[in-house]
């Protein structure tokens, strides 16, 4: 990036400039420097404001700074923050049974990371493979879908079909087999005897907001029943209210056998993630063979109850479902705009992903926070948009505004 191109004010490039000294470049963000944000709205180290559509990937569900999740962070923090796994807390099982609880489930086991929790899950699955359906060791596999998103540790982005991610960093993990997206038939002819489990987002969020066809998931759910097979729904970025609902998978009509939560868990807070399944399922571990330092730490999981509680009142999902009303009809015109600069609107809930047909998605978010509208690009000629579930809808309206505009000059 060459920060003279951008027109940022000096204290913007100074900040900039020093972070590309010594901070490793695994990104590319766009040329602004945030330093305090309040609900929907972020403001930069000049005194400028800028609308977030993109919501820390859904892990700002709830907005920057929310007062009851941060009254709850504070009074934890004076009380305990960290004893480790090697002792109990009395935080650790009021969350993990109001977790389970939420998703219909008996057993949750913290992380932190979203990636943690993925892999936490090849590992649950792995295991109960070997122990409960008897497959024999060394062999099983678990099937992913192309163009999916779960991570970025070794493990996971061996079953990444995209290059940025894999590119010099192998030799992979096996055991993974990849069928398409939306592709009931591939999945049913990919799965055998050693097959252990099939990873899934019910909708692909990296890849752009890509919803599965009608029936997919029904069929994969289906599937897995017949075949003695888990289903392990990747609801990381889709879960806890973001579409409306407080899984994804509700609007598909399937309860997958494992959920991986993330993101919003931590209330934009602190890093929380879990894996949430029945007894069967979580009950194959023993003690040291699977752990975490941090995971289910006391701030952790009195953050992680205080969204958990909030969306058992379902307000959060019923906004949301509101919201995903709005944005849709926000969003359909700009398929009809002049010179045609979208080729494809998607949106499930307040969660969009919207395909251009000549400038990349880049340029577009540049243009966006040059009118102060914060958002991110996917895969080229894509963007990706997830407003926090609390923004208002004259926000909503306004942000999309800039959006149309934006793309007007085309």
């Amino acid at each position: 990036m060459t920060i003279a191109a951008t027109n940022v004010g000096a204290a913007t490039a100074a900040e900039i400039g020093r972070a590309q000294l010594s901070t490793a470049n695994n990104y590319n963000p766009l040329p602004v420097v945030l330093s305090s944000a309040e609900g929907a709205w972020a403001t930069d180290v000049e005194g400028r404001r800028y609308l977030d559509l993109l919501c820390g990937y859904s892990a700002l569900n709830f907005g920057h700074a929310d007062p009851e999740l941060l009254a709850v962070a504070h009074r934890q923090l004076d009380q305990l923050t960290l004893t480790s796994r090697a002792f109990h807390n009395d935080q650790l099982a009021t969350f993990c049974t109001e977790l389970a609880e939420l998703a219909g489930m008996q057993m949750v086991l913290p992380m932190n990371t979203g990636a943690e929790a993925v892999e936490t899950a090849i590992k649950t699955a792995r295991k109960w493979g070997y122990q409960v359906k008897g497959v024999p060791a060394g062999r099983a596999k678990i099937i992913v879908a192309g163009g999916n998103f779960h991570g970025r540790t070794v493990t996971i982005v061996s079953f990444s079909d995209d290059p940025d991610a894999t590119a010099d960093f192998g030799p992979f993990t096996p055991g993974f087999v990849t069928v398409p997206f939306g592709d009931a038939e591939a999945l049913a002819a990919a799965i055998d005897a050693d097959t252990v489990a099939v990873l899934i987002e019910p909708v692909q969020g990296e890849s752009g907001v890509i919803v599965p066809p009608d029936g997919y998931l029904r069929r994969v759910r289906e599937l897995c029943t017949e075949q003695d097979v888990l289903m392990v729904a990747d609801e990381i970025q889709s879960g806890l209210g973001r579409t409306g609902r407080t899984f994804a998978c509700e609007h598909f009509g399937v309860v997958p056998d494992i959920y991986v939560l993330g993101k919003a868990l931590g209330g934009g807070i602190m890093p929380v993630s879990a894996v949430v399944s029945s007894r069967a399922i979580l009950g194959v571990f023993r003690p040291g063979e699977h752990g975490s330092t941090f995971g289910g730490n006391p701030l952790a999981c009195a953050i992680g109850t205080a969204v958990v509680r909030r969306l058992k009142t379902g307000a959060v999902q019923a906004r949301a479902t509101e919201l995903g009303v709005l944005f849709a009809e926000l969003l359909a015109p700009l398929l009809d705009l002049p010179g045609r600069p979208v080729a494809a609107v998607r949106s499930l809930g307040p969660w969009a992903g919207i395909d251009l047909t000549e400038r990349t998605g880049r340029e577009v978010c540049e243009g966006l926070l040059r009118r102060g509208v914060l958002a991110k690009d996917a895969h080229g000629r894509t963007i990706r948009l997830a407003p926090p579930l609390m923004i208002s809808d004259e926000d909503l309206r306004w942000g999309v505004a800039q959006l149309a505009e934006e793309l007007g000059q085309s």
